[in-house]
C-alpha cells in the first residue's frame, strides 16, 4: 500500500485519510479537514477579554465586537480569553455572555465559548433528559464518531453529570436503536483501515435472504454489528458488494425494511462512512427547510464542524441543493445569529 503525507488532495475516489494524517491510496471515499475557524494570527487575549469587557458593559450591548472576536478565534484561543477575563475581572465571561446575551444570538456564543467535548456532551444530556428523547441529534452526535473522539465524548460526559454515558442511553432508548447506539459507544470498531476481501463475501451473504437480495430484517443484530465493529475501508467495500450482488444500494434495503430510529441510525451510519461533510449538508438542508428551521441543529452542525470540515460540508451543501448553505441561512435566519451564523460560515 502507497502512502502519501496530507496535503490537500481532493479526490474523493483515490484517497482515504488515516489516523495518522496520512493519506492511503485506494477506491473510497476520502476523510478530510478544511476548517473555517483557524487560529487568529495577531491573537491577544488580554486585548480580547478588554473590548468583550467594553462590549458587554456599554450603555448598550456591542453585539458586532462580540461577533467579531469570537467568531474569528478557535475554541482554544476562547479558553485562554475566558481564563485571561476570569483572571482579570474575578468574574467568568460565559456567564456575563450568559446574562447580557438572548434567544438563539445567545445559543451560538455559548456554543462557541464551550470547550468542544463539552458542548457534545451537553448536547446528548439535554437530547436524553427532556420531556422526549431526541433520537436525531443522538444519531447525529454519536453514530458520527471515531474511537478516539467518542473516549474523549464518554470521559468528558462521566465528568459532567458523573454518570456513564452508556449507561444513560440504555435507560433513555429502547430496542436494536439502544443496542447499535451502546454497540458504538463501547468503541469496538475496528481502527486498522484494512479490508478483508473474505469477510466482506460473508458480511454480504449474511444481510442477504437466500440470495434473493433482500436484507433480513429479522436478523438486526448482524448488521447492528457489521456497522458498528467495521472500519470505514471495509464497509465501503460491503457496501459496494451488496450492491453488486444485491442490485440495489445499501441504503435502499436499509430505508425500505428498517423502521423507526434503528433505521435513522443505520442511514447515519452509512451516509458518514461514505461520506461525513455530505451527511451533515443533508442535516443542515433539512433543518433550514420549511417554514419553521431546526435551530438547535444548525447552531450544532456549525459550531461543532466549524474547525474540522465546515469548508467540504458547504461544498456539499452546493453539490447537493444547487445554492450555497450561506445565501439559504441569509434567507432562513435573521438578526445577531444570522450575523454570527454567517462570519462563521464566510
Amino acid at each position: 500500500m502507497t502512502f502519501i503525507h496530507f496535503s490537500s488532495f481532493n479526490s474523493p475516489d483515490i484517497f482515504d485519510l488515516g489516523e495518522d494524517d496520512t493519506i492511503k491510496v485506494r477506491t473510497c471515499t476520502v476523510r478530510t479537514y478544511l476548517p473555517h475557524i483557524v487560529p487568529y494570527k495577531n491573537f491577544n487575549a488580554g486585548n480580547d477579554c478588554e473590548k468583550l469587557k467594553e462590549a458587554l458593559e456599554g450603555p448598550g450591548i456591542n453585539e458586532q465586537c462580540i461577533i467579531d472576536i469570537l467568531t474569528a478565534r478557535t475554541n482554544d484561543q476562547r479558553k485562554e480569553i475566558a481564563f485571561c477575563y476570569a483572571n482579570s475581572f474575578d468574574r467568568e465571561l460565559i456567564d456575563d455572555l450568559n446574562k447580557k446575551l438572548s434567544g438563539k444570538f445567545r445559543d451560538i456564543i455559548i456554543g462557541l465559548m464551550t470547550p468542544l467535548d463539552e458542548y457534545l456532551c451537553k448536547e446528548l444530556h439535554k437530547s436524553l433528559t427532556g420531556l422526549s428523547t431526541d433520537e436525531d441529534a443522538l444519531v447525529e452526535i454519536l453514530c458520527t464518531k471515531t474511537n478516539k473522539e467518542m473516549t474523549q465524548l464518554i470521559e468528558a460526559y462521566e465528568n459532567l453529570y458523573n454518570r456513564p454515558l452508556v449507561e444513560h442511553l440504555c435507560s433513555s432508548t429502547g430496542g436494536h436503536f439502544r443496542r447499535l447506539l451502546t454497540m458504538i459507544v463501547t468503541g469496538t470498531r475496528d481502527q486498522s483501515n484494512i479490508v478483508d476481501p473474505v469477510l466482506v463475501v460473508k458480511q454480504v451473504a449474511a444481510l442477504q435472504d437466500t440470495g434473493k437480495g433482500k436484507l433480513v430484517a429479522t436478523d438486526q443484530e448482524v448488521f447492528n454489528r457489521i456497522l458498528s465493529h467495521d472500519n470505514f475501508a471495509q464497509l465501503r467495500k460491503v457496501f459496494a458488494e451488496y450492491e453488486n450482488v444485491s442490485g440495489r444500494t445499501i441504503e435502499d434495503a436499509v430505508v425500505d425494511e428498517i423502521r423507526g430510529d434503528l433505521r435513522e441510525a443505520m442511514l447515519a451510519i452509512i451516509e458518514s462512512v461514505q461520506s461525513a461533510p455530505a451527511f451533515f449538508a443533508k442535516r443542515l438542508f433539512l433543518a433550514l427547510d420549511g417554514l419553521m428551521t431546526n435551530d438547535a441543529t444548525i447552531i450544532r452542525i456549525i459550531v461543532s464542524r466549524s474547525e474540522i470540515d465546515l469548508g467540504i460540508i458547504k461544498t456539499e451543501f452546493e453539490k447537493l441543493y444547487d445554492q450555497t448553505l450561506l445565501s439559504v441561512v441569509k434567507n432562513k435566519t435573521s438578526g445577531e445569529y444570522k450575523h454570527v451564523l454567517c462570519r462563521i460560515i464566510g
